[in-house]
């Protein structure tokens, strides 16, 4: 009896036990935790729905797209979604195939993530946003979706925006591309992830990702009530998006595809040409009215995902690294158009602008012979005639005469080196700034610079002055570069005589973008000053309510007065028409457009040389700097010289149909209705 009592008291002190757990659990429930788990409750019966804003187009100068968006069924897939389902979603991406048309491998490449040993295509975006796999869909397939939606769970159809380039690949490094955002992006810049839609994408290049921040605008909010499959009941708030704004640029869409046309084919006439690049600035604003570079590629490549093979094909050697803008990225050895920069360091130096200097076929560098172009010799000319001629020599003997003022290999300090500092004060050897991603800064090698290469490259030099180059086949190029190892190991931080020559004629180590060059020319042959290039001109909104200018900034001043200054552009007035361009502009019609600018040919050891030609029109008041540059090309008046005349022609009408019925750019913003479209 005894020990039935005591097992029904350890019952009802376990009941008893039990029911204040319970009621101390139902007390957290409701009382504690209430708040938060009525909240739950509710999410489950909403859903909030981002809302993407539609992206801004890029127009031209006169209202053109260069950019702009067609409508497109969408189907994404949630993975996350998937993940949580039987076998990882893949019975819901088979029937998904089903519908539309494609193998389920295919279908959950599409859908993983982007990474060290995965090959596209792949996801590089938040591995929390749905995944866009088809923009392609025809309205009976996104039906098939909706109206099953218990069947594909994870799965939307949405109609969205997406991006269209009616140029083609006119332009396609200079407009740029769009990437899904990535988790980190979105972590990392500050207002990105309250601003993400999910299924906007961002810009990775060009004016996309310049003015990316405008151009995307901002995402509306649609709170919906569902059921426990997710079917939408009722809608209960809703924020609309902001569209993102329109971006007008100084591009002229005419004169871009004159200029792509040209630059294409001149790479294409030049037999070993492995890349060119175009340039055309406002000569009086420093705005730009075209920028090409060659090889292109069709910016639709990135729209809906891109696949292994596409990608690399953009960044291969043998197809010349079309993702690559040359024009302002492509680093080249400016040849005689940087002869503009040596005379003004020349008269910096004290060399009379009237004065009269010997051209001799060679001259004695030290103890090496520099050669004019194929030894000739041209007498005693002025600076007007050496630029028009385009004598070496001159140059070779003032900037030697200079480099022993500075002490030669035992320099001053601080040396002066006028030819290097003047190059810098023409805007060489820093980038330009222009409002486009990933710009070179060129190279201008002083003397601190080789110091610097020196002190990276000597252990390489001095071990291959010891062992020297058993690779190369040819006997006497190998015992060069053995002997020249051996030269650079024991004083290769000296600024030898031969690299102060080879720099005065742009030969050598210097180094300049084409964009830096038709910069410097425009500060030439307008008011001496330096300006910073900028392609967009006005953010509006889409229903032509201004935003802002973008106004082009002043980063300098050139180093040389308005007399010199004169001199110099009256020289290059004349190359065109009696120096060394007149073979490509012969029969070109002077007295309509005169022409001025400068040749350049520039050595590249092992290559072809690389051809230049910068140029403006018309020389009296210039309105237009045009810059070609094709590498491998060979002399600069045979392949860069005819595809700027070319340029001409096309802009100013002569034997084809004017690009500028007036040869004049867009002088006022075009006019946006409030419907958005463009009024004139």
């Amino acid at each position: 009896m005894t020990r039935m009592r005591t097992r029904l008291m350890v019952l009802y002190v376990l009941v008893a036990v039990m029911l204040a757990v319970l009621g101390v659990r139902l007390w957290q429930v409701q009382v504690v935790k209430g708040r938060q788990y009525v909240a739950a409750a509710a999410e489950t019966r909403t859903r909030a729905v981002v809302v993407p804003a539609v992206r801004g187009q890029i127009l031209d100068s006169s209202g053109r797209p260069l950019v702009r968006n067609r409508t497109a069924l969408v189907v994404s897939v949630d993975r996350t979604s998937l993940t949580r389902m039987k076998n990882g979603g893949r019975d819901v991406l088979q029937k998904l195939g089903d519908v539309l048309g494609k193998p389920v491998g295919q279908l959950e490449k599409r859908i993983r993530s982007c990474g060290p040993g995965v090959t596209r295509p792949c996801w590089p975006g938040s591995p929390y946003q749905p995944i866009p796999i088809d923009d392609r869909v025809t309205t009976r397939e996104a039906l098939q979706i909706l109206e099953r939606q218990e069947e594909f769970p994870g799965v939307t159809a949405e109609v969205q925006a997406v991006r269209q380039y009616p140029q083609g690949t006119s332009g396609a490094q200079m407009v740029g591309y769009l990437q899904p955002v990535t988790q980190e992006e979105l972590e990392r810049r500050d207002g990105l992830k309250a601003g993400f839609s999910g299924v906007d994408l961002v810009g990775r290049d060009g004016l996309e990702s310049v003015y990316d921040e405008a151009l995307r605008g901002k995402p509306g909010l649609r709170r919906v009530q569902v059921d426990r499959l997710g079917k939408p009941l009722g809608l209960e708030q809703q924020v609309s998006p902001v569209p993102g704004d329109t971006l007008i640029t100084s591009i002229d869409s005419r004169v871009q595809n004159v200029v792509q046309r040209a630059v294409d084919g001149a790479m294409n006439k030049a037999p070993k040409a492995d890349g060119a690049a175009g340039v055309v600035l406002d000569a009086r604003t420093g705005r730009v009215v075209a920028l090409a570079s060659a090889p292109g590629y069709d910016p639709t490549i990135w729209t809906g995902g891109i696949s292994e093979k596409e990608y690399q094909t953009l960044l291969s050697d043998k197809a010349g690294k079309p993702l690559v803008s040359r024009a302002i990225k492509g680093e080249f050895a400016p040849g005689s158009t940087f002869k503009v920069s040596s005379v003004a360091a020349m008269l910096r130096s004290g060399y009379p602008l009237g004065g009269q200097y010997g051209c001799p076929g060679s001259f004695m560098v030290g103890d090496r012979p520099f050669n004019n172009f194929r030894g000739i010799g041209l007498g005693t000319l002025s600076l007007h005639t050496a630029l028009v001629k385009s004598c070496d020599t001159i140059f070779y003997k003032s900037a030697y005469e200079q480099w022993l003022k500075d002490g030669g290999l035992h320099p001053k300090r601080p040396p002066k080196q006028p030819f290097e500092n003047t190059a810098r004060a023409f805007g060489f050897g820093r980038p330009t700034g222009i409002d486009l991603p990933g710009e070179s800064a060129g190279r201008i090698p002083d003397r601190d610079w080789k110091k610097a290469l020196w002190m990276q490259t000597s252990g390489v030099t001095c071990h291959r002055s010891r062992t020297g180059y058993p690779e190369v086949k040819d006997q006497a190029r190998a015992a060069f570069l053995k002997r020249l190892a051996h030269e650079n190991c024991l004083e290769g931080f000296l600024l030898r005589p031969g690299d102060a020559a080879n720099f005065s004629i742009g030969q050598g180590d210097v180094l300049v973008t084409p964009l830096q060059l038709a910069s410097a020319y425009a500060a030439l042959v307008s008011d001496g000053r330096l300006r910073s290039p900028r392609v967009g001109w006005a953010l509006v909104r889409p229903d032509g309510t201004p935003v802002r200018r973008i106004e082009v900034p002043v980063r300098g001043r050139l180093p040389i007065s308005e007399k010199e200054r004169l001199y110099i552009k009256g020289a290059l007035s004349e190359v065109a028409s009696d120096g060394t361009a007149a073979g490509a502009f012969s029969g070109f019609p002077m007295d309509k457009v005169r022409v001025g600018g400068k040749t350049g040919t520039a050595e590249v050891w092992g290559k072809e040389d690389t051809s230049w030609f910068a140029s403006f029109a018309p020389t009296s008041k210039p309105r237009f700097v045009v810059v070609v540059m094709v590498s491998q090309g060979g002399m600069g008046g045979q392949t860069a010289a005819p595809a700027v005349r070319e340029i001409y022609e096309g802009i100013y009408g002569i034997k084809r149909p004017a690009a500028l019925s007036d040869g004049r750019t867009a002088a006022r913003l075009p006019l946006i209705a409030r419907d958005g479209t463009v009024a004139r």
